[in-house]
Parts: C-alpha cells; structure tokens; sequence
C-alpha cells in the first residue's frame, strides 16, 4: 500500500506543477503531461518497472475518450460532413499512410511493419492543434475549418485502425518454443503474445469468427437503443448521484469487455456505444460523468509514455532520430499542401493547414503501444516511433511560429481576387453572419429593410445563398469593401464578427470616418464591452446576456413569482446592468486587472448595492399596493 501511495503521489504532483506551466506557455496540456513523465522517468527516476503496467490501466482513458467523441457525433451530422471526412480526411490519411509506408520499406522493414508505422504517424495531435487554434482565434477561418475536419477524420479512423493492426502480426516471425507454446516476434522486440486468456471465438472457423463479432457488435447497437432508457429510469428512482456514475462506467467498461471476448478492440465497441447514444436525452448525464475520469486516465497515459520514452536510445543515435521527426513532418506537411491545393485552400489558409497538421499524434502512442502488445511491431521500432511522435509534436509550436511568420509576409493577392464584386448597398451593413448575425439579418430584412450582408467565409456565405438569403464574400475590416457595401451612406452597421480583435478593429475605423453612423456590436464578455465601448459602439449586446436573462426569468416563475413579478424582475436587473455596464466601462482600463483597480471595484461595490436596494424598494411597493 505504501509503494501504491509513493507513486501515485509522484504521478499526480508531476501532473500538477507541469501541466499549467505547459499551458501557460502555450503549448497544451499533452506535452505538459509528456514533460512530466519525461522528468520523473528518465531525467529523475523516480519511476521505473511499474510504468509499464500503469500504462495497461491508463490505456482506459483512450476507451473513454473514444466513447466521448461517439457521443458528439450524431449519424446525421456524420453525413452531412461526408465530403470532407471522406474527400478531404480520407486522402490525408491514406496518402501519408502509403508515403510513410513506402520510406519505412526502403529500410528494410517488413510490409506489414511499414504499414502499421504509416497509419500510426498519419494521424496528427488533436489536442495540441485544437487548442492551438482556439487561442489563436483560427477556427473559423478555412484553414481552421479544414483542419477541424481531417482531425474529426483522424479520430474516427482510429477505431477501424485498431481492429485491422492485430491481422497485421502475421508479418512477424513465428516460432515454437520447447513446451509446444507459440511466439509471434522474437524475445527482443516485443511482447508477442495475442492470445486472450478468455475469448469467444478461440478455435472457431473463420466464419463463426465473423458472425460472432457480427453479433457483438449488433448487440451493443440493439443495448444502446432499447436498454439504456430502462436503466437510467431505474437508476433514478435511487435518488443517488453516484449511480449514474457508476452506470457510466459500467457501459463502458461492459462494453470494453464485450468487444475483448471477440477479439476487437475495446475501443471500437466504446465509439459505437456512443454514436447509438448521441441522440438519447442521457448523452450530457453520460459526458459529464465519465469526463473527469477520461481526463486523469487519459493524463496518466502520457505520463507513463513521457516516463517510458529511452533517452538511451534518443543519446545514442539523436541525429537520425531528429531526421525521422523532420522527414515525417516534412511529408505529411507537403502531401497536405497539395490536397489544400486541390481543396480550394489558399494563402494563409493553405498554409496554416499544411503545417498545423504536420506532427504525429497522441493517438499515436496509442497505436504504438497497442501493437507492440499484439506482436504487430517489434519493440525497438516501437521505441523509437515513440521518440519520432514525442519530437514532431514538441516541434509543433515552432510549426505554428513558422505559420504566423508566411501569413505576415503572405499578400492578400489571392483573397482579393476571390472577393465578390458589391452591387448592392442598404441602410443597414450587417458585418458578420454567423448564428448572431444570421438572426439580426432575418429580423431587419423581414420588417422591410434593405440589408448589406459582409463575411470572410465562403462556406457561410454559400449557405445563406441556398436559403435564399444574398450575401458578399469580402473582409468587413477592410476600407475598400466597407466602401463598395456603402458605409458613407448607411444609417446602422451590426458588428458580429467572432474574431473580437477584427471588432474593436471595424468600430473604431467605422467611427472614425462616420462620427454619426449607428454602431450595433456584439460582445463576447465584460471586457470586450468596455473595448468596444471606447472604440466608439453605440448599442452593445452581450451574446449570453438576454438569453441568461430568460433563464433567470424562468427560475424566479418556478420559485412562486407571478409572470408579472418575474418579468419587473428581469426588467428592473436588465436596466440596472445597462447602466453599470457605461459606469464601470469609464473607469475600466486596458491592460490593467479589475482586482488591481480601486476606482472600479469600489463603483462595482456601490452598484451592487444599488441593485438590492431596488429589489428592495420593489417588494416594499408591492406590500403597499396589496
């Protein structure tokens, strides 16, 4: 019990001192797991035999995740993606999967080696790139969305790529040992053995394999379906919160163990349970419980795979190791440049798509280590891919920096040429048209007015022209296409852009050459009113602010207001935020924290005050009128 102490202690203060300072310098909460087990293995040793079989347990966490991904993935919303999923992620699996396959056997490794050594280094890191790009504010450009896609792509090939590895071990040699017992590999390069202690199909035909797995699989599909309604009413009658955790774990764990018995990965099985179980009303009940523990397993495994990386082998030969991370990077990111070629991507988008994808991936440590467990890769080649994916994705940041860098030298030659010519011009310019801008686009034009609809991306502004909608492909921050929409003749102009930089941007040039143009702009939080306020916007509006406003509406009717009594409510609160809102925004002050300004706590003080006291004053005017 002490040794279980000792170490699960080391793993988790690793975890907790690297991880946040791995985030905070940007570069994702894998490496900062990947540097801890890198410090505590290797370079400290404060871990060493018992990573392995951590490793066996923390392999859950992938189980877990995979579900997670099935739940968010709803079998018409894989549909309606299946051009890009299949065209654009598919050719950027199988293209870098064939080329890396080809460089593995021009040295020497067996067929079946070299194709298990390209589907692992096809896939690219989600976590890192993802995360990337959101603080960035890249995703909704069309190299975000692009990468978004081959990524979503990525994880959902992973599964079919775990049920084909093991018929891969074939490839390796196959030898009798003296007591009659079968290995598949030498002693050397790997554990070999794939045999499961319990399985439903041992010594079946062929066929018989097949309807089995068949069968297991359609039973999971059939459970999800029918079953889990009757479960989860049955757990609720308990009244125990604990229970819908412990049925979480329970299906994914049966699950997991369902898909061993046939010989399939436990992962295959998780995924299917969750795309049956996206559209149930449990899918949030089963995210919120098995989240926690995805993310600590999920940790742990990279840790264990930081912790198990052989700094000996890296010393001993680094040069080459280096050339396979670069020569890795190097193909993936040149077959992706051509499929964004061929895909309509060009300029920054080409080449932020090019080489935010890359890297290796986490998934594969996942591959790695599951074919090293099923004889597919011997343990030397193993030891090393793990190297080359630890070091492409410690370059990804660099890979990154490199973007930033073209895209400041990149002219706008090419998204000029693409832009539409304006045509039209109207009262109102509506700059933006996502979800925000769509519903103001729709209101404005049915009362009778004639609206300019401005937006950067092609796909948003295809759509609306299917729904009958006109809209201009053209940056809104820009003075020549502010010019050609008429902004020297309109009377509003409605700021939704997502990006809040490109925003403050459009407000404050708008103000400047219209002082009595009306400025409508959507602001994300706080903060971004009191921009947006000094840029000189006339109406603010909070995306989150009426809609938590309805909702909080809605509570106070439930908790025995009359429909009156919650709507003065919600009236007396709206008119009160409105005015601290412009108070506190004149004495907010950029680049300086609300906590370290004594001005505005002590005004935001007051004006908490004020409010109670006119929620008092209400209630003390009901009991007089009663």
């Amino acid at each position: 019990m002490e040794g279980f102490l000792y170490q699960a202690s080391i793993y988790l203060a690793a975890a907790v001192i690297a991880v946040p300072i791995a985030a905070r310098l940007g570069l994702g909460s894998v490496l900062g797991y990947l540097a801890a087990g890198i410090i505590i293995g290797p370079l400290i040793g404060l871990v060493g035999s018992e990573t392995q079989d951590l490793q066996h347990v923390a392999e859950f966490g992938v189980v877990m995740m995979l579900f997670l991904i099935g739940l968010e993935l709803e079998p018409r919303a894989l549909w309606d993606m299946r051009h890009r999923l299949l065209g654009l992620g598919g050719l950027q699996v199988g293209l870098s999967t064939l080329a890396i396959m080809l460089i593995a056997m021009a040295y020497d490794q067996p067929w079946g080696v070299a194709l298990a050594i390209g589907l692992t280094l096809s896939l690219s890191s989600t976590a890192i790139v993802l995360q990337t790009l959101s603080e960035k504010g890249l995703m909704q450009t069309n190299g975000g969305r692009s990468i978004f896609s081959v990524l979503l792509t990525q994880d959902i090939a992973v599964i079919p790529m775990l049920a084909f590895l093991p018929l891969l071990v074939v490839t390796l040699p196959v030898t009798m040992e003296p007591d009659g017992s079968i290995q598949i590999g030498s002693d050397d390069h790997g554990h070999g053995d794939a045999h499961h202690s319990l399985s439903l199909v041992e010594g079946l035909p062929a066929w018989g394999v097949t309807l089995v797995t068949i069968a297991a699989i359609a039973a999971v599909i059939i459970a999800g379906i029918f079953l889990t309604r009757p479960l989860f009413r049955y757990i609720h009658a308990a009244r125990l919160r604990e229970m819908y955790t412990a049925l979480a774990l329970m299906i994914v764990v049966g699950i997991s163990f369902l898909m061993t018995l046939v010989g399939l990965s436990p992962a295959l099985g998780a995924f299917l349970a969750g795309v049956v179980l996206a559209n149930s009303e449990f899918r949030h009940e089963l995210e919120t419980d098995l989240e926690p523990f995805k993310g600590l397993l999920l940790g742990l495994f990279f840790i264990t795979v930081g912790a198990g990386i052989n700094f000996t082998l890296l010393f001993a030969d680094a040069p080459a190791i280096v050339a396979m991370a670069l020569l890795v990077i190097f193909v993936k990111g040149l077959i992706l440049y051509i499929l964004g070629r061929a895909f309509g991507l060009r300029g920054r988008d080409q080449w932020l798509f090019s080489l935010g994808l890359a890297q290796a991936g986490e998934f594969g440590f996942v591959l790695v280590s599951f074919s090293v467990s099923n004889g597919v890769i011997p343990r030397d080649v193993a030891e090393t891919l793990l190297l080359v994916i630890a070091l492409s994705m410690l370059i990804t940041p660099l890979l990154f920096m490199l973007h930033d860098f073209l895209s400041s030298r990149i002219s706008d030659t090419n998204e000029e040429q693409q832009e539409d010519a304006i045509d039209e011009k109207g009262p109102v310019i509506i700059a933006g048209v996502g979800r925000f801008g769509q519903i103001v686009n729709r209101l404005v034009q049915g009362a009778g007015f004639n609206t300019v609809v401005l937006d950067h991306d092609m796909e948003t502004i295809a759509v609306m022209r299917q729904f009958g909608y006109k809209g201009f492909l053209g940056d809104p921050t820009r003075p020549d296409i502010l010019r050609a929409a008429g902004i020297n003749e309109a009377w509003v102009l409605v700021v939704a852009l997502d990006d809040p930089e490109a925003a403050i941007k459009l407000v404050t040039y708008a103000r400047k050459i219209r002082p009595g143009l009306h400025i409508v702009a959507r602001a994300h939080d706080r903060t971004h009113v009191y921009r947006l306020y000094q840029a000189g916007a006339d109406d603010i509006v909070r995306e989150m602010f009426d809609s938590s406003l309805r909702a909080g509406r809605y509570v106070l009717e439930n908790m025995g207001l009359s429909e009156f009594e919650a709507s003065e409510a919600e009236r007396i609160f709206y008119h009160h935020d409105r005015d601290s809102v412009r108070q506190l925004a004149e004495l907010w002050k950029p680049g300086v924290a609300a906590a370290d300004n004594p001005a505005y706590v002590q005004r935001a003080k007051e004006l908490q005050k004020e409010l109670e006291t006119a929620f008092l004053s209400r209630g003390e005017n009901k009991e007089d009128d009663d």
